[in-house]
């Protein structure tokens, strides 16, 4: 058995699962793989692919010039990037494993913190010889709207709270007696973006949700508001995005997450002075790799041993 684990960025995952208990050729790419024809090529003849999250798609197009792929794992317990339909029908079996939901809740927070204390630009300046170059903004009092009260929005809006802030959340189909139990205010659509002075974003990316934060979204919210996104990058309309920055439409953006992936060393948002950026790492902590690669090694020997767990339906 040959096994490909796809884009271990820190070249860690051999150091925390025990792939030597599989008997089995195991290859780590530490680059990304962007280009769909290359990726075909570099995994030619592998059994096995452990995909990271979703920095690389398979849809049917890739999955189709796999024909020695038996068993696709990704980590997390949903993939929006693989086709899984099509995945069966070529006969490959998809696997999750478990997931650690605090460190996105953690990283949403220290990205709120930089953002308001503008910590990138004091930390620059201390760096350069400076000293005390901006004025920041205190959270106690302040609005922290929630754009989805599931267990990460429920877990931010406890934070908030804690920092003696006023918690409201809307989403779909959320209720005023659900957003109680989190001692969460239940409010429409409008009044979240109109009053939120920090808006964070916790949504699963569905056709539903894409692109559900527009220009008139953004004009909506308070010119002093910050956009808070460690959920999907199209979940925000990019282009709507940084022409609300440009414009000063609303005070700033924190962000983690982006529709290409890795962010394009030019891209725009890299230039704006009231962004923040992260490179998707909510997720990136030891204890949630840790998860990942040994789930991965236990769905790979279960599939060697004719009873694959965490199979994914969809």
């Amino acid at each position: 058995m040959r096994i490909a684990i796809l884009d271990d960025y820190q070249n860690i995952a051999l150091e925390l699962a025990d792939w030597d208990s599989l008997n089995a050729e195991v290859q780590v790419f530490t680059e990304h793989i962007a280009d769909p024809d290359e990726l075909v090529r570099r995994l030619a003849g592998f059994d096995v692919v452990v995909a990271m999250r979703e920095r690389t798609p398979f849809p049917e197009s890739v999955l189709s010039r796999l024909p020695d792929l038996r068993l696709l794992v990704t980590t997390g317990q949903r993939n929006a990037s693989i086709d899984v339909e099509a995945a069966r029908r070529h006969g490959i079996v998809v696997c999750g494993t478990g997931y650690l939901p605090h460190p996105t809740v953690e990283l949403t927070w220290a990205l709120i913190l930089a953002a308001c204390r503008n910590l990138p630009t004091e930390l620059r300046a201390m760096r350069e010889g400076g000293w005390q170059t901006t004025v920041g903004t205190g959270l106690r009092g302040k609005t922290l709207g929630v754009l989805g009260l599931g267990r990460l929005g429920a877990q931010v809006a406890r934070v908030g709270q804690a920092f003696g802030m006023r918690t409201i959340a809307w989403s779909q189909n959320l209720t005023a007696e659900r957003a109680a139990e989190h001692d969460v205010t239940a409010v429409s659509k409008d009044e979240l973006f109109a009053t939120s002075d920090v808006l964070t974003v916790h949504l699963v990316l569905s056709e539903r949700t894409r692109g559900l934060i527009g220009a008139a979204e953004l004009a909506a919210m308070k010119p002093t508001a910050l956009l808070v996104n460690t959920s999907r990058g199209p979940i925000v309309e990019e282009d709507a995005l940084i022409r609300a920055l440009r414009q000063n439409v609303i005070g700033g953006a924190a962000l983690d997450v982006y529709d290409e992936e890795p962010l394009p060393a030019d891209h725009p948002l890299r230039t704006l002075p009231n962004a923040v950026l992260t490179p998707h790492i909510g997720f990136v902590t030891r204890d949630v790799y840790e998860v990942f690669y040994r789930d991965a090694v236990a769905d790979i020997a279960a599939y060697q041993k004719g009873a694959p767990i965490r199979v994914l339906e969809r």
